[in-house]
């Protein structure tokens, strides 16, 4: 019969030896193996004991449980011995002077121009007086499109315009889920959340719609800003984006409002602004201005009153508090200012074109 209670001894005898001469940390590490890994040399001894007489087996067990005790504390006892040589060494090396100036090893980076134009979009209403809100990218169909008045047969709701992440439709009535197509559903969630009037909140965030070209992208983003209370007509409409356009674009820069269809507002316009590059003339150096095709204006953002159904899907009423509401991407207001020709160069991380910023 195997007298494993000597052997243990024995790797024990061994094992302080061992971890005594160890040199580095990979050398502990494969000692660690030797002894107590899964195949190591106390696994191997205790394989015996099937074969020891069951009033032999407690007492070698705890001999096992000992020294497999004192090779863990030797272990961790010579990494400490280690650590206290390396951090000897180093204090004995070349001395570091903290007082050096810190040197610039690589060159400073760039807000990003979707950044930048963002940033400033968001500051200029918050000098307005607007909130800045947020809401979920991830969005439930009755926020992107039910309580926004846009109607299930809407092209909007087509799979080649809308990422939908699940179509199957919740118990709770929201119905399916999908990525937002615009930060519109941000205004249903904030009038929701103030519970009455005034609300004014402008929402910056990203947006999905199943598109890509020189001018789309399937990740764009959007700048949401709506203001609801007694009274609001779309002369504060006008003067609102009049005084965003002239802070965003320059003090010269003019205003104009085409009527056009949007489902959550009534009245709706399409808002453009006098060209910066030409100056609203239509011509550039001696010839068409080929941002504005000669007409002298460019199209901005989206707007309107806000439709009474949408008050009333929030709870308010639409007889005592009225409401503006405008939408504008935030790629497309970048590329006018800084005179940007094509929406991919935002997302190639080119550092050339980034670099200019």
């Amino acid at each position: 019969m195997p007298d494993l209670a000597r052997e243990l001894e024995t790797l024990a005898e061994g094992a302080r030896q061992s971890i005594g001469a160890a040199a580095d940390e990979r050398a502990l590490e494969d000692l660690r193996v030797r002894f107590l890994g899964k195949k190591g040399e106390i696994s191997l001894v205790l394989r015996g004991m099937g074969q020891l007489a069951p009033e032999e087996r407690p007492r070698v067990g705890e001999v096992a449980n000992r020294v497999r005790d004192e090779v863990e504390s030797l272990l961790a006892r010579a990494r400490e011995r280690l650590d206290s040589a390396k951090l000897e060494q180093e204090l004995r090396g070349t001395p570091l002077d903290v007082t050096l100036p810190g040197r610039r090893l690589l060159p400073r980076g760039h807000r990003h121009p979707v950044t930048r134009a963002t940033d400033e979009i968001v500051s200029i209403f918050s000098r307005l007086g607007y909130d800045v809100a947020s809401g979920p990218e991830i969005e439930l169909d009755w926020y992107n499109f039910e309580a926004l008045n846009i109607p299930k047969d809407h092209p909007a709701r087509d799979m080649q315009d809308t990422f939908y992440v699940d179509e199957a439709t919740l118990g709770s009535g929201a119905g399916s889920i999908l990525l937002r197509t615009h930060t519109s559903p941000i205004q249903i969630r904030a009038m929701r959340r103030a519970g009455a009037p005034p609300v004014r909140v402008v929402a910056p965030g990203r947006v999905y719609r199943s598109d890509y070209d020189q001018t789309h992208s399937p990740m764009f983003h959007q700048v949401e800003g709506f203001c609801v209370g007694p009274r609001i007509t779309f002369a504060d409409l006008k003067g609102t984006l009049a005084a965003f356009a002239r802070a965003f674009f320059g003090p010269e820069t003019r205003t104009r409002f085409r009527p056009s269809y949007f489902p959550f507002v009534e009245p709706g316009a399409e808002a453009d602004v006098s060209c910066s590059l030409c100056g609203g003339t239509g011509r550039r150096d001696g010839g068409r201005c080929g941002t504005c095709k000669g007409t002298g204006w460019l199209e901005v953002l989206g707007s309107g009153m806000v439709h009474p159904k949408v008050l009333e899907n929030v709870g308010f009423d639409p007889r005592e508090v009225t409401g503006f509401a405008f939408g504008m991407g935030v790629e497309r207001m970048a590329m006018l200012k800084y005179g940007i020709g094509d929406l991919r160069l935002f997302y190639e991380n080119d550092l050339r074109f980034l670099g200019q910023f």
